[in-house]
């Protein structure tokens, strides 16, 4: 999947003239946390977070009252303050390609851009919403953790040996394991009873980690 089909589309932005008041007023208002800059032609200039309005404003120490401090911020342009060396991708970027710049970079979001223009934004709430949908949490069924050998076909197996006994898979998603000979093997599953889908994984796996009911 690509990031085009998660991305909030035309997400609220901020020219760089905008005052930091504003800026900080729409962030609360829309419940985000970080604003795109951009240009009359909706090219990219930069991004602003709530992080850097904390460090544009007076110290806790200040001797400045609320007035005052109101009033700085309300001079005070975005372009200032934003970030303007800013990581994006294109929507054609893939959700974990997304995540793993987001990681790496200690970042919380991404423009995308598109020939040259925004057209979206994904963030850390996005990627923790396909992460509920890829571990099928709102699902019920039985969840396992399991540990398996590193070995070519064993997921396929272990998926065949399930459907064989009348599991259906909700979600299937796969972990570095404890070293470079096994995974972890996180599987949900309904239609079939605790007892007979641990009998029926049990050849297939190292040791099984955990097993509920959700």
């Amino acid at each position: 999947m690509q990031v085009l089909n998660r991305m909030t589309k035309n997400p609220v932005s901020v020219s760089p003239q905008t005052p930091v008041s504003e800026a900080r007023n729409k962030m609360k208002r829309e419940k985000i946390h970080r604003l795109p800059v951009v240009d009359k032609t909706g090219h990219l200039m930069g991004i602003i977070t709530e992080k850097d309005i904390l460090y544009a404003s007076p110290s806790p120490a200040t001797s400045l009252d609320v007035f005052e401090i109101s009033n700085l911020l309300a001079h005070l342009e975005v372009h200032s303050v934003m970030t303007k060396d800013v990581i994006t991708i294109g929507p054609d970027t893939p959700l974990e390609d997304a995540a793993r710049i987001m990681a790496d970079n200690n970042i919380g979001g991404l423009p995308i851009i598109e020939k040259g223009i925004l057209v979206g934004i994904i963030t850390e709430s996005d990627l923790f919403r396909v992460f509920v949908e890829l571990f099928g949490a709102r699902e019920k069924g039985i969840r396992l953790t399991v540990l398996m050998p590193e070995k070519r076909g064993e997921l396929a197996e272990l998926s065949k040996a399930i459907a064989d006994c009348g599991g259906d898979i909700v979600s299937f998603g796969n972990l570095l394991g404890e070293n470079a000979t096994n995974r972890y093997a996180i599987i949900k599953v309904q239609n079939i009873s605790e007892e007979e889908l641990v009998k029926t994984i049990q050849p297939y796996t190292e040791r099984i980690v955990d097993v509920r009911e959700i």
